[in-house]
């Protein structure tokens, strides 16, 4: 395929991924039982973090971390006592352990309570030279860690760092989740602090092979320089909303084993 051709097919892949039906069986349907913006913010954060592995596995402990916490996230958060994470003890998703889950309640109230919220966490990351989303990353990553007492908390390995060469395959979705607005219904778009065109495409297994096999991508790693090579590409189709893509890559590469 020349660019064109390209590009047509991989936006005709895009409009067909990217619609409801999606929603069901992927990560994403945890934030969509929600409707105020702060549960929406925190039930996906938890989910983004848990996706890899066997999908009905991610979503079905998911959706235990959403029942643990009363079906109200934000409020679970901010009015939780120490005591209530004892109801933790027993919870494990693959390395993400209840350790980890009790971190992230502690760390999340601390981010509301002293920064404003999510959102700001990672937006305040911005400047004027932002290209990408790796700079929010890593911003988010340094208020996320505040009350670690130990240097390498067990937890950072759950919070990936670009800066140290991590595609943050998860974090860059997340960002998608909460940033990309369009008429489809599947992204959310509550965030108006950050573009999508600093968004990336979340790199992964499956959409790394896509991307190669189309000739988007030749860095055999799916590290942070390869995030930045399939950008560059993405961005020639389409340089304000480069991460929708992620509907086709995803698509062909799990639904049509491309």
């Amino acid at each position: 395929m020349n660019e064109n051709e390209l590009s047509d097919f991989l936006n005709a892949k895009t409009m067909e991924y990217n619609n409801p039906r999606f929603i069901e069986s992927d990560p994403i349907s945890i934030p969509h039982q929600f409707s105020k913006k702060e549960d929406i913010e925190i039930a996906g954060l938890l989910a983004a973090t848990i996706a890899w592995g066997q999908r009905k596995t991610i979503i079905a402990n998911a959706n235990k971390m959403i029942e643990l916490m009363d079906f109200s996230p934000h409020e679970f958060v901010m009015n939780h006592e120490k005591s209530d994470l004892t109801r933790f003890d027993s919870f494990k998703h693959r390395t993400f352990n209840s350790d980890d889950l009790k971190y992230f309640i502690t760390a999340l109230r601390h981010i509301y309570l002293i920064h404003g919220g999510i959102e700001k966490g990672f937006s305040e990351g911005l400047t004027e030279h932002s290209t990408d989303c790796s700079g929010v990353i890593e911003h988010f990553r340094s208020l996320f860690f505040e009350l670690a007492l130990e240097k390498n908390h067990r937890t950072q390995k759950h919070v990936s760092s670009p800066k140290k060469g991590s595609a943050s395959k998860r974090l860059v979705m997340y960002l998608r989740w909460m940033t990309r607005k369009d008429n489809c219904g599947v992204d959310f778009g509550l965030w108006k602090s950050i573009s999508p065109s600093i968004l990336s495409c979340p790199l992964d297994v499956h959409s790394g092979n896509v991307a190669r096999k189309l000739g988007l991508l030749s860095r055999s790693q799916n590290d942070w320089k390869a995030v930045r090579e399939l950008d560059r590409a993405l961005r020639k189709m389409d340089s304000e909303d480069p991460s929708k893509y992620d509907f086709a890559l995803f698509g062909l590469g799990v639904f049509e084993g491309f």
